[in-house]
């Protein structure tokens, strides 16, 4: 028989938001690993504020906030906080009740600068690293290095010349552009959106846009990524971020460094030899390493598992929703990167340890 619609009302419930989340639910995974972070992280949290004046939305919920926007593909912080009202799984996360209000989005920009001084992305991302190391998930000796153009949140129309001999902008809202024969070089232009920005396309034949460089490090074994950096996209940006991140990496062991043709080059062959690495660099046809590197097993190996890398670009621009960024300049879109990175870790984390206990 059919159904009948029985107009909603107001009454009382003894439900909580945990609840209403599957028991299965891969955040089940996820949310106890953030919670023993954070609570790792609370000193920080504490140097951050002030003990007088009117209390804050807390630190954690922000961070919560970064990792679910990332998990879940929502498309800013204004959508997050609109979603919050009515998720369930949004608010369990935070841990909010069912009837508390969802926090104003402005939040997250009053508080993105203080985060920022304190390094609270950063050490977030790193605590989520040695979590994976504490359950012996990584290898301290075997690497992938590579890097990506992310799309700035600026138009070709707002990349102008320094000098000002432009010209006045035309009027209207999205006014038509004739950039044709008109030449336009990162020496000569700007963006007065994000000067940060620089004009760089993918390869030959590929249009060029306004774009950051994203450099990442994966450790070799599980794919887990150890260190991200977003920098300016020059031309040599990709190889200097490499080098940066293997030079970071702790101890005197001898370490293997896996990457593609863009790394074929002698000043980063000889960066990484100078730091006790061993570069694994896909050969261009005058290669920078001969067969004293490519005769050993490892390097076929290190050529095979060094794609995995391409998972974590495509997590980061479909998932993480880094196709094309949602802030300006380096500083914010590395604090981004880091949470968004830090989410893709705990991804694997949940994967990987599919016997962790479930709470409630």
């Amino acid at each position: 028989m059919r159904g009948r619609q029985d107009n909603q009302a107001f009454m009382l419930s003894t439900l909580t938001p945990n609840d209403l989340v599957r028991p299965d639910h891969t955040i089940r995974k996820i949310k106890p690993i953030v919670d023993r972070i954070l609570t790792q992280l609370s000193p920080t949290f504490t140097a951050m504020y002030t003990e007088k004046g009117r209390p804050s939305i807390p630190p954690e919920h922000l961070l919560k906030g970064c990792l679910l926007i990332a998990l879940f593909s929502i498309r800013s912080e204004r959508q997050f906080c609109e979603q919050l009202e009515y998720t369930m799984l949004f608010k369990w996360f935070l841990d909010l009740n069912i009837g508390d209000p969802a926090f104003d989005p402005s939040t997250f920009s009053k508080n993105r600068e203080r985060l920022l001084e304190h390094e609270v992305a950063a050490k977030c991302f790193q605590a989520v690293v040695a979590e994976a190391k504490e359950r012996r998930l990584l290898r301290a000796d075997h690497f992938t290095v590579d890097g990506t153009l992310l799309e700035a949140w600026a138009s070709l129309k707002s990349f102008r010349p320094k000098d000002g001999s432009g010209g006045p902008t035309p009027p209207g809202r999205n006014p038509a552009v004739d950039f044709h024969r008109e030449e336009r070089l990162n020496a000569t232009h700007a963006s007065t959106t994000d000067p940060e920005a620089l004009l760089a396309r993918k390869g030959k034949g590929k249009e060029a846009k306004l774009s950051f460089l994203a450099g990442i490090l994966m450790e070799n074994k599980e794919g887990i990524l150890m260190d991200i950096t977003v920098a300016r996209a020059t031309g040599t940006a990709e190889r200097e971020t490499a080098l940066g991140h293997v030079e970071k990496r702790p101890g005197t062991r001898r370490l293997t460094v896996g990457a593609d043709k863009a790394y074929d080059s002698q000043a980063f062959v000889e960066g990484c030899r100078a730091r006790n690495v061993t570069p694994q660099v896909a050969q261009r046809q005058h290669s920078s390493i001969d067969r004293r590197t490519t005769r050993h097993p490892g390097y076929a190996v290190g050529q095979r598992v060094r794609k995995r890398v391409e998972e974590i670009f495509g997590w980061i621009k479909t998932v993480g929703g880094g196709r094309k960024l949602r802030y300006r300049g380096v500083r914010k879109n590395q604090l981004w990167a880091e949470m968004t990175g830090a989410a893709y870790n705990l991804v694997r984390l949940a994967k990987l340890l599919p016997d962790a206990p479930l709470p409630g």
